[in-house]
């Protein structure tokens, strides 16, 4: 990356399908609104930043999310990259405030799927309450897009937990 260039550009070499999470690219300010316990929702801020990294073979997205105060409570980057031979998605979150690493999306889940204009996939969340989480992305454009977080126990019966709506910043 160039100094010129902070959030990269796509290598024309790398594989296509790298262009469907090209909408993350950018500087995002976001709502977030969680469900608490007691079944009402609080807001909290959040940030979402998208570059090219690796030559423009792979995306890194940053997430941050504060609490009232200011303190932050979720920190951490995801890592996407799209395996062509395998024909599959690798997409890693590493939570920078406990060290932990979750595999997005893996294939014994269903993978990452496309569904329209939609993006859905489901891991298991070890920092989490439940078992299983499903985040879908909607309402993606060019200055704007929806990610929903849904919780499971068994995989069958999906509860919203978390909606963030995202806006590009300059």
């Amino acid at each position: 990356m160039r100094p010129s260039d902070p959030l990269g550009k796509a290598n024309p070499n790398a594989p296509a399908e790298l262009s469907r999470f090209a909408f993350l690219i950018g500087n995002w300010r976001c709502v977030a609104k969680a469900r608490l316990p007691s079944g009402k929702w609080k807001s909290f801020t959040a940030s979402w930043l998208g570059r090219y990294i690796l030559d423009g073979y792979a995306i890194a997205d940053e997430y941050r999310m504060a609490d009232s105060s200011g303190e932050l409570i979720v920190l951490g980057m995801n890592f996407r990259v799209y395996d062509a031979t395998r024909k599959m998605w690798n997409i890693k979150w590493l939570h920078a405030l406990s060290g932990a690493w979750v595999d997005l999306g893996p294939e014994s889940l269903g993978g990452v799927r496309f569904e329209g204009r939609s993006i859905l996939y489901s891991f298991r969340e070890p920092m989490a309450g439940h078992a299983l989480t499903r985040a879908t992305y909607t309402s993606v454009s060019r200055t704007c897009f929806t990610w929903k977080g849904e919780q499971s126990d068994d995989g069958q019966d999906w509860t919203d937990f978390m909606v963030l709506e995202a806006r590009r910043t300059k």
